[in-house]
């Protein structure tokens, strides 16, 4: 029986199978351990996201009550019981309005990030595929739109537009155009100059069909990526707004207009405002995980 560690040498002896196997053990256990682990983060987070999507879809089967009934009898009570996380001052229940809330939530951010994605590729490959002219005008324009923060390029669109649920996924999702359209204008810069491009265009294959099966292809790659991460953002976007009263406007159940309502009881129910709020944390910390997933896939550094 030998008495040194699995990984030393002795002058002269050779190594065991015995010993390679355990070499091999010990070495490649932590690393299954540690992959392991680091998964659990992105699981929990693609169940978050599904939860939310089967709330948005059918929240009558998840909601314990109606989400407008008022029990002003039962209002401000303490999570528990048939309340798991308490009522608002109209005694109505929050899981219920917090399930109710996630369509119109999910619908500010994924839908401002639609029309961000579909309007950034519109200006990105018109710049980057077209003229000097064109493409100054268009990236001046962007610059113009980048120099703002997009919270604030969307009330500038409410105030012109006005407010309401649909006018805050339109501001949301033009205010956030610009960055997209300057990623696609790069990766298209960079694609129409990669050799099988050059090759395509030498074999007669004409520029419509080199742009839909080339160029779009690859520079909307990143775009998803982005976008990913992006729909956390637009959520914070439009939940910031209908706290100011210029998106979802109450009764409606929205998680930013509950935040809203909930800053009034503070200091009488810290459950109102909590829940909305770790309900938006979740679903920024959820997509903003499975977004940098993606990204390291994408680089190949992806388990």
């Amino acid at each position: 029986m030998s008495l040194r560690a699995p990984g030393d040498r002795l002058a002269g002896a050779s190594e065991t199978p015995s010993d390679r196997g355990l070499v091999a053990f010990t070495s490649a256990a932590p690393t299954r351990a540690a992959g392991w682990w680091g998964r659990v983060p992105l699981v929990a987070a693609a169940l978050f996201l599904a939860a939310l999507a089967v709330a948005a879809a059918w929240p009558s089967l998840l909601a314990p009550f109606d989400p407008y009934a008022v029990d002003t009898a039962n209002a401000l009570a303490a999570p528990g019981g048939a309340h798991p996380l308490g009522t608002d001052e109209n005694g109505r229940d929050i899981l219920s309005r917090l399930i109710y809330g996630a369509r119109a939530s999910l619908l500010l951010g994924f839908g401002a990030i639609a029309i961000a994605v579909a309007g950034g590729l519109v200006f990105g490959l018109a710049a980057g595929l077209g003229n000097r002219f064109l493409d100054g005008l268009i990236m001046r324009t962007m610059d113009v739109g980048l120099a703002f923060p997009e919270l604030l390029l969307a009330l500038v669109v409410i105030s012109i537009v006005g407010g309401g649920t649909t006018n805050a996924l339109l501001a949301i999702g033009l205010a956030s155009i610009p960055s997209y359209a300057r990623l696609v204008r790069a990766q298209t810069f960079a694609i129409r100059q990669a050799p099988y491009i050059e090759a395509a265009r030498a074999l007669g294959v004409r520029e419509s069909q080199v742009v839909w099966r080339h160029v779009l292809p690859n520079a909307v790659k990143p775009v998803v990526i982005l976008a990913t991460i992006g729909i956390g953002t637009a959520t914070v976007a439009g939940s910031a707004l209908s706290f100011l009263g210029l998106g979802t406007a109450p009764p409606e159940p929205e998680w930013g207009s509950m935040l809203s309502s909930a800053r009034n009881f503070l200091d009488l129910a810290w459950w109102y405002g909590a829940f909305p709020g770790l309900a938006i944390t979740g679903l920024v910390i959820s997509t903003t995980l499975i977004g940098r997933y993606l990204q390291q896939r994408s680089e190949g550094r992806g388990a």
